[in-house]
This record gives structure tokens, sequence and C-alpha cells, in this order.
């Protein structure tokens, strides 16, 4: 049986498996065959695993982090042990699945936040860096929510449906939401980073397993003002994407949609995390709903001598 055949089976029973470490988001975001997974296994089952998609650009062989795809990284099997058996074991496992790892030339990473020991890939030659998302931890009491919300953000919820009239709609079309999304980068100058084809795919396969929404908040004449993609496993609701209409960022629209999507995560999951982000208006959004700052690490490595030397080069041009 294939690495990917028996990944899929311990995705299928194993609850601790996050939805984008999930072998069915692999294959919306990748391609059935365009992923694939390191196993270490101990007596016919799997004590840890690393999936991860490799692609070939200009001759070189990279794994690199999957379009739409928060996190990925190691998921190693809770044991129990103590402290000091844990982080020996812990040591094992990971180096194993650094050996597992097929020859490439750079491999780059974001790994879950539940995953805080990459020390034995630094003994392995990997690059570290921090980066940060939001999360609220516990989302059974929508009351103390309410209360942890910076007063401009609920001035915003407030305004927007009292003096505007916005109404949130959680089953909005997906063509809506795009076009929202597109406004977003537009306004920025940008192209949107993924086809239509390609969320198709993902909005496709989480709408099969009742694991996504898509709110979209509208006026009393129907314009879309604000519309999030949410997606959630058993342990907590991702925001995958955002967008809005440019013309209309004073409505207070977008707090009020990502309230809504946060009350509704709180009757699916136990926490909501609002995926990060290091660029500082969007971080300053993220953190006035009462989030809590959480690390993620970014593991990276360059093995090819002609990768390094450009890396090198770039570096040295930036700085003149």
């Amino acid at each position: 049986m294939s690495s990917r055949a028996i990944y899929r089976q311990l995705c299928e029973k194993e609850p601790s498996i996050a939805l984008f470490q999930q072998a069915w988001w692999l294959d919306a975001t990748c391609g059935e065959s365009g992923w694939d997974v390191a196993l270490v296994q101990k007596g016919g089952e799997v004590h840890a695993a690393l999936p991860f998609q490799a692609v070939k650009r200009r001759g070189f062989t990279m794994i690199v982090q999957p379009r739409l795809t928060q996190f990925l990284g190691p998921w190693i099997r809770s044991s129990g042990a103590t402290k000091a058996a844990e982080y020996g074991r812990q040591k094992e496992l990971l180096t194993a699945l650094i050996d597992a790892l097929p020859i490439h030339d750079r491999y780059v990473q974001n790994w879950n936040p539940n995953v805080g020991n990459w020390l034995p890939f630094y003994w392995k030659g990997f690059n570290q860096s921090t980066n940060y998302t939001y999360v609220l931890k516990d989302l059974a009491d929508i009351e103390k929510l309410w209360a942890g919300l910076q007063g401009s953000v609920r001035t915003d919820i407030r305004r927007a449906q009292n003096r505007v009239g916005i109404a949130v709609e959680a089953n909005g079309s997906l063509e809506d939401f795009l076009n929202l999304n597109r406004l977003t980068f537009e306004r920025q100058d940008k192209s949107q980073p993924y086809s239509t084809a390609f969320v198709g795919k993902i909005d496709t396969a989480c709408s099969t397993r009742d694991c996504r929404r898509i709110f979209i908040a509208r006026d009393a004449s129907g314009r879309a003002h604000s519309g999030i993609y949410l997606v959630w496993d058993a342990n907590s609701a991702y925001y995958l994407m955002g967008g809005g209409d440019p013309e209309l960022r004073s409505s207070g629209a977008t707090s009020l949609c990502m309230w809504e999507a946060i009350r509704f995560a709180a009757g699916v999951t136990r926490s909501f995390d609002f995926e990060g982000s290091m660029i500082e208006p969007i971080e300053r959004f993220f953190r006035a709903f009462g989030a809590v700052q959480t690390p993620y690490f970014r593991l990276s490595r360059t093995t090819s001598p002609l990768l390094r030397a450009v890396d090198a080069w770039r570096l040295l041009r930036g700085r003149r």
C-alpha cells in the first residue's frame, strides 16, 4: 500500500489531524496525485506523518506550501509520555520524517501552530522564522467574546446593523463571494492569486463534508458589501478568504460579517483562527476581535548550491 493510501486511512480515523493536513484537502488543492506524505510506522501503526507538495520549477525540486493552505508540517501521534520521554520520542520521529522526505532542492512549509518543537529540523540544517496568527481559543461564551471586542469593532457592527441596514446571509453563493474577493485584490492593484476553478475544487470538497460557509453582508437594496469564506474541523474554524466592495468600506459590514462568522463557528467547533497576517493593517483588524496572538513556524531549507547562490545575490542586491 502506498504512503498516500495509508495516510488516507489514517485521516479517516484520526480526529487530531487538522483540516489543512487532511488527505481530501490536499486532493483539492494539489490534485489526487500532486502530493505525497512521509510516514514513520511502528508495529503497523503510523506514529508520525508529514504531508507535502513537491513541484518541479526550472529543473529544481521544491517542497512548497499549497495555495490557500494555512499550514502543513508534521503530525505526531499523542503518547501521554513524560516530558523528557516525549522530547526524546519527538526527536526520533521528526528525524525519521526528515529522512523519509524525497531528495529536494528547497523546502518551505508553514507548520501547525500546535507543533512547537522544530529542534530536530534545526540539527538537520533547516531554518525557522516565526509568523503570527490570531486565535479565539474558546468560543463557548458568546457574551464574553462580545465583551472582548474593541469598542471600535462593536461600533462598526451596530452601525452596519442599525444605520446601514446590513444583514448577513450564511449561505451565500461562491460566485458572489469571489466577486467581492476579486474587488479586494483589485483595490491593491493585484491579481486574484487563484482561479475560480481552483477555489471551486476546494468548495466542492468542503461542501461535500459540510465544513464550509460563505457569509455575505448585504444592505436593504441587495448590494453585497463584504464576504467571508469559513472552513472548519472538529477543533477550529479558519477564516480562509475574505473580500469587500472598496466603495462600501465605511459601512461596518466587514466587522459584522466577521462577527457573524464567529457566532456561527461557536456552534460547530471550539476555536476560531483568523489565519493571521504579517501585514500591519490586517493584523490590527484581527487583533481588534480580542483574539490571542499565536506564533507558528515557517520552516525552510535550501540544499542546492545554485539556489543558495541566487538567494545570496538577491539579498545583496536588495541591500544596495
